[in-house]
C-alpha cells in the first residue's frame, strides 16, 4: 500500500469520483476538491505528496494555480500532474513551463494514470538536494535556498522551470548543455517535451534577464552555454 497524499483537483463530480476510486484501490489517501480557491485553502491546511490538477477550474484555472503554487517557496517542492481535454502540444508546453511535474490527457487509462504518479513521487524522492550555494557573476545573483534571482540587485520573476534552467547552466560556467541533456536535467529522462520547447523557454529567460540575458549564449547546433 502507498499512503502518500493525493489532492485531486477536478470540478466534474464523476471523473473525480473515478480518480478517487482508483486511487484508494492502489492505497492512495486522496482529497478532492473543485476549484482553485478550495485547492489553496487544502493546500494551506495540509500539504500533499502530489497535486493531480485539472486545467479547466471555475474561477482560479489550473494554470494559475499551478502558477502560485510554483512561485511559493512553501509549495513550490509539491509535484503537479496536469489533466486536461486539452491535447495541443502549446497547453502542454505552459504547464511543463510553469513548474509542472508531468502532464496527461482526458480520456485516460487509471493504470497509466497511476503509474505516472508512481513516477512522479518517485523522482521527487530520489532527486538529489540543490547546492545552496549562491552563485555570483557580474551582476547576477542566483540564491538556490530562496529561489530567488537578482540582477544588478533587482529581483527577477522567473518561473519554477526558469529557475532551474539559469541554476543548471550558472552552475557550470563554459560548459555546453544540449538541449536534451537540458531537458532530462529539470524534468528526467522520458518527459514529454520536445527539445525545442528548450529554445522558448531560453528565449524568455534571456527577456527576464535583461542585458543579463547575454551571459547565456547559444552554441549553434549543439545547445546552450553559461558565460563565465
Amino acid at each position: 500500500m502507498s499512503g502518500e497524499n493525493i489532492l485531486v483537483v477536478e470540478d466534474e463530480e464523476d471523473i473525480l469520483e473515478l480518480i478517487t476510486y482508483n486511487l484508494n484501490r492502489e492505497g492512495y489517501l486522496v482529497s478532492g476538491v473543485k476549484s482553485g480557491e478550495e485547492a489553496l485553502t487544502a493546500v494551506d491546511r495540509s500539504r500533499p505528496d502530489l497535486i493531480l490538477l485539472d486545467i479547466m477550474l471555475p474561477g482560479v484555472d489550473g494554470l494559475e494555480l499551478c502558477r502560485k503554487l510554483k512561485s511559493d517557496s512553501k509549495t513550490a517542492g509539491i509535484p503537479i500532474i496536469m489533466v486536461s481535454a486539452k491535447g495541443e502540444e502549446s497547453d502542454v508546453v505552459v504547464g511543463l513551463e510553469l513548474g509542472a511535474e508531468d502532464y496527461i490527457t482526458k480520456p485516460f487509462s487509471p493504470n497509466i494514470l497511476v503509474a505516472r504518479i508512481r513516477t512522479a513521487i518517485r523522482r521527487f524522492r530520489s532527486a538529489p538536494p540543490e547546492d545552496d550555494a549562491e552563485i555570483k557573476i557580474g551582476g547576477i545573483a542566483i540564491r538556490p535556498g530562496r529561489h530567488e534571482v537578482l540582477v544588478d540587485g533587482k529581483v527577477i520573476d522567473l518561473t519554477v522551470t526558469e529557475f532551474r534552467l539559469l541554476n543548471l547552466l550558472a552552475r557550470r560556467p563554459g560548459w555546453v548543455f544540449t538541449r536534451y541533456q537540458i531537458v532530462d536535467a529539470l524534468h528526467g529522462t522520458d518527459y514529454p517535451v520536445t527539445d525545442r520547447s528548450v529554445d522558448v523557454q531560453i528565449v524568455g529567460l534571456r527577456k527576464k534577464l535583461g542585458r543579463a540575458g547575454s551571459y547565456i549564449e547559444t552554441v549553434r547546433g549543439v545547445g546552450y552555454r553559461f558565460k563565465g
